[in-house]
């Protein structure tokens, strides 16, 4: 491995525990959502860039290209539409309100959210992982060990964590076989949304503001 190619690994690394950090103090701790998250979409798609300027390889080495996308959703639309019809029961059960319209634009702007948190655990924890010695010779147990920390900053949301370490299963193997970085983002995005509004009963739209109105 390069002295640059080095220099490029530990800065993501040390990046990223800033970034989990960030997330406890100023979304969890502070009520700062929509900070945090426009702060971190910035951050990382500005490293993004700056790593295309450099290699203009990269973004297909990463997943952000058009090839494998169709692929990538006709195994990933399954899995979001069981998840959408568990969840619409769930929310029915729990007499919670079907239509919100501030669905609409967290369905739009989660996406990009979705697309950021999977390049960070995909592209930064996942690679990272897959190099390390304990696992370059054994995929399986890296893919489990990514979805695990990916499930453990959802904590202290037991239920949350749950799912997103199936998710994340489901969307590493996706990745792995096709490599799409949009299709994961998109259907993150949308999972997100219905999982917070359905199952949660939290209105996300509102959430992102609420520290405004204090």
């Amino acid at each position: 491995m390069t002295l640059h190619r080095k220099k490029h690994h530990t800065f993501e690394f040390i990046a990223l525990l800033v970034t989990a950090a960030l997330k406890f103090v100023i979304m969890d701790g502070l009520g700062m959502r929509a900070f945090f998250i426009a702060g971190i979409c910035l951050f990382w798609g500005g490293y993004v860039y700056q790593r295309w300027k450099a290699d203009h390889s990269i973004l297909q080495y990463w997943g952000f290209r058009r090839e494998g996308f169709r692929r990538s959703m006709f195994l990933l639309i399954p899995f979001l539409l069981a998840s959408l019809w568990f969840m619409f029961v769930f929310a029915r059960i729990n007499q919670i309100d079907l239509f919100n319209p501030h669905i609409l634009p967290v369905l739009l702007l989660y996406p990009l959210w979705g697309i950021i948190q999977q390049f960070m655990m995909i592209c930064i924890v996942g690679e990272w992982l897959a190099r390390n010695r304990l696992f370059s010779l054994k995929p399986y147990p890296a893919l489990f060990v990514t979805s695990l920390l990916f499930s453990l900053i959802h904590f202290p949301d037991g239920r949350l964590m749950i799912f997103t370490l199936a998710m994340e299963v489901v969307f590493l193997f996706v990745y792995y076989r096709w490599r799409n970085m949009w299709a994961l983002g998109l259907t993150h995005g949308w999972i997100g949304t219905f999982l917070l509004y359905y199952v949660h009963d939290r209105d996300l739209w509102l959430e992102l503001f609420a520290w405004f109105q204090m």
